[in-house]
């Protein structure tokens, strides 16, 4: 079953690869032994500001997909279920191979994380375009965007690292990433309750032209049209016509 559209998976693997430029950079600029083993401040330091003010490009361009505006719209709403998640420790516990939490496309984890990122992203930007252009701005605010930016470098590192830890202990997960596709197995372990809705929009989706519409007063015919209701059959008609008096 799909997971993930081309668009969605396009956003994250390029947000991910300019985050890892981003910290790779920031290393060698900020460890004295990577600078010196590197060399080449000027290029680092080019390379590094570029990354950083592309980081918010590739959201940008996949809000043109429905898939990924659907994707946001998601991780943006967090219910009871995701706070009963949150505090449980039987985050993973299954019965009869289906998790007993009622979790959505996203867990709550997924959900902080994403929330984390896309407000570190902006925060960076903000104070990254401060270091890269201090000229205008006093003291002060150099001093504190520097103090930021570069405390927020770690605790993104941080976080990079337990979402990587997760992602690669879960195969299922990677597949989803990576082809789009996982087992429903996987997700009825992991994803009950959006394994429920996307089964119950798939049985929607089947309904075709030779479905009885309840909406309507009469009987669908082979071909889709409308015959008259059961009481005007040949076995016990109503006559239709005028009457005369």
């Amino acid at each position: 079953m799909i997971r993930f559209a081309r668009a969605v998976r396009g956003v994250h693997h390029v947000t991910a690869l300019l985050m890892l430029v981003c910290l790779v950079t920031a290393a060698m600029l900020y460890v004295p032994a990577l600078a010196e083993a590197v060399g080449r401040r000027h290029l680092v330091r080019t390379i590094h500001v570029l990354a950083g003010f592309g980081l918010p490009v590739p959201a940008l361009l996949g809000w043109a997909s429905r898939a990924f505006r659907e994707d946001v719209r998601r991780l943006d709403r967090f219910s009871p279920d995701d706070w009963r998640w949150l505090r449980g420790r039987d985050r993973r516990a299954t019965v009869g191979g289906r998790g007993i939490h009622p979790v959505g496309k996203f867990n709550a984890g997924q959900k902080l994380n994403a929330a984390f990122v896309a407000g570190a992203i902006l925060v960076m930007l903000g104070t990254g375009w401060i270091l890269a252009f201090p000229h205008p701005w006093p003291d002060t605010f150099r001093t504190g965007a520097t103090f930021v930016h570069d405390w927020l470098t770690l605790a993104v590192f941080a976080v990079i690292l337990g979402h990587l830890w997760y992602a690669l202990r879960d195969p299922g997960a990677l597949s989803g990433m990576f082809i789009g596709r996982v087992t429903p197995e996987w997700a009825a372990r992991h994803h009950p309750a959006w394994l429920d809705e996307t089964a119950a929009a798939g049985t929607r989706g089947m309904a075709g032209p030779d479905q009885p519409d309840p909406s309507s007063k009469g009987n669908p015919g082979r071909s889709g049209e409308l015959t008259a209701p059961a009481g005007n059959t040949e076995e016990g008609k109503d006559d239709l016509s005028p009457r005369r008096s």
